[in-house]
């Protein structure tokens, strides 16, 4: 019989928050609002809580949850694979955080010309024990509590309206990333919240344009001039509205175009935990 080593005691009494596998490429299917599923390849990290008398934790059946669920990796079994990692490795607690490229069909504004665009979406999520009350003074019972947050990086583009404002010519322009992450009662679309956050951007962008698009967006651009500040209001605006979004972080990057520096803005709302 082989020796279970990460089953032997360990003597120094310092328990591990987190241990678990890292980095791992994977096929996972999405909820596609248009299509039903979309199929991508996903960076996945896995994590389990270790008490201080245990030397390790068995690394392999991290892979046996996940081997359990292919093809059906999505934000409607992920809670599932959360209880499922918690329960195999008898933890008190496990994490999983699950990123991957989103693509949505765009059509371009003026010549129609359809292309794929990436987007950078996320599933995180923890499941813990929660202590329930105690009976006749025997042990509390316990049940599960969970967080599961989603995560989607939006590119667009920004005009400065100080710029426009000073200058005679133009006003100078940059890509920048929204990066939105919430908390749901009711299931969320991506599409929607790219849609909302596009909707804020002085322009949107896309993969494939000809030059009448080009032109039309940088005019839109410079009619809808926006700073950060603005970017992270305008979608926090938008969010409140949504019954089934409990809490919320829109963060807005602009990779500045004049500057040696990025211009950055950030908002919260509602109460993740």
């Amino acid at each position: 019989m082989l020796t279970d080593v990460q089953n032997l005691k360990d003597k120094r009494g310092i328990p591990i928050d987190k241990v678990g596998i890292k980095n791992l490429h994977y096929p996972i299917s999405v909820l596609d609002k248009k299509k039903s599923f979309q199929h991508t390849v996903a960076d996945i990290n896995m994590y389990v809580d270790l008490p201080h008398y245990f030397k390790g934790t068995h690394m392999s059946r991290f892979l046996e949850v996940l081997n359990e669920y292919r093809g059906e990796i999505s934000i409607v079994s992920f809670p599932d694979i959360l209880r499922k990692i918690k329960k195999v490795l008898n933890a008190g607690s496990a994490s999983v955080e699950i990123e991957f490229p989103y693509f949505i069909e765009k059509t371009a504004p003026v010549s129609g010309k359809k292309s794929l665009m990436e987007y950078i979406c996320s599933y995180k999520g923890t499941i813990k024990n929660k202590k329930t009350k105690c009976y006749n003074n025997d042990d509390a019972e316990t049940e599960d509590e969970s967080v599961i947050i989603i995560g989607i990086k939006v590119p667009i583009t920004t005009l400065c309206p100080c710029s426009k404002e000073i200058s005679k010519y133009g006003a100078h322009n940059q890509r920048g990333i929204v990066s939105v992450s919430l908390k749901f009662s009711k299931l969320i679309w991506f599409e929607d919240i790219i849609n909302d956050v596009e909707s804020c951007a002085s322009a949107p962008i896309y993969s494939l344009l000809k030059r009448a698009d080009e032109r039309f967006l940088t005019e839109h651009a410079y009619e809808n001039p926006m700073f950060v500040e603005d970017i992270v209001r305008c979608v926090a605006d938008i969010l409140k509205r949504n019954k089934d979004i409990e809490w919320f972080r829109i963060e807005a990057e602009n990779f500045e175009s004049i500057h040696n520096h990025n211009a950055y803005a950030m908002t919260e709302s509602g109460y993740k935990d």
